[in-house]
């Protein structure tokens, strides 16, 4: 009679524990985020504040069906707004979810009033391959670029935790005159057709880019394109002055 009580114990006992310790001791995003500085986090780091739990992923599941947690892309996730320490930065956001990658392009030239549109996707280069994300909080558009071209003409922004590598404003043009394919100039005045007609770039703003900046990214470009460019502002500048 004992040896059946206590087989019954030992098989209550590990058949029911489980699911007592998850009601019990429920690891809450209040517990996560406790654990975890930044508001952004990956799938590792989320196993490791959940390794109570025999199987993670659910509890993961449930975390974003409550809207505790929001999936980037696979493997990255962000709090919920109420477990969010500081203001999200999608342009912090772009560095994460694909790299290496920097802001540049269309999303660039806006954020430094080179031209006049609002662009809300975010655009940036990448030595990796051509990708798209759309996510809860916009698209996220990646365009790629020869290591070698990569790094002149980039630097740090934001703040705290939120930092982020963007282009400068002379390495946001070169890169969306370099990625538009549909652009072959034969000459100058077709790059002033280009960059002050269908770009609708702001002169003032153009005629104050750094030319030293400018003449090292072309270097590294090594493009007869590029050179034009450059050429194409410096005779404007020269106009105006």
């Amino acid at each position: 009679m004992k040896s059946k009580l206590l087989r019954q114990y030992v098989h209550n006992v590990w058949t029911y524990w489980p699911i007592i310790g998850i009601l019990t001791e429920m690891i809450t995003a209040l517990d996560i985020r406790d654990r975890v500085r930044m508001d952004v986090l990956d799938y590792q780091q989320l196993v490791s504040c959940l390794r109570e739990y025999a199987k993670p992923r659910d509890r993961i599941t449930g975390l974003l069906v409550e809207g505790s947690l929001i999936r980037l892309r696979k493997g990255l996730y962000v709090f919920g707004e109420r477990y969010r320490r500081s203001p999200l930065s999608r342009e912090h956001l772009a560095n994460l979810i694909y790299g290496p990658s920097y802001v540049s392009l269309d999303y660039a030239l806006s954020h430094y009033g080179l031209i006049p549109e609002r662009v809300e996707n975010v655009t940036s280069v990448t030595t990796g391959e051509n990708r798209r994300f759309s996510t809860p909080f916009g698209d996220f558009t990646y365009q790629p670029l020869h290591p070698h071209r990569y790094a002149p003409g980039i630097r740090w922004a934001g703040e705290g935790d939120a930092h982020y590598l963007i282009a400068s404003s002379e390495k946001s043009l070169v890169d969306k005159v370099w990625a538009d394919k549909r652009f072959s100039p034969a000459n100058l005045k077709d790059f002033d057709a280009y960059l002050f007609e269908d770009l609708r770039l702001d002169e003032e703003r153009a005629a104050a880019l750094d030319q030293k900046q400018l003449a090292a990214i072309c270097r590294a470009f090594a493009s007869r394109k590029i050179d034009m460019l450059a050429r194409c502002l410096a005779r404007r500048r020269s106009i105006r002055s």
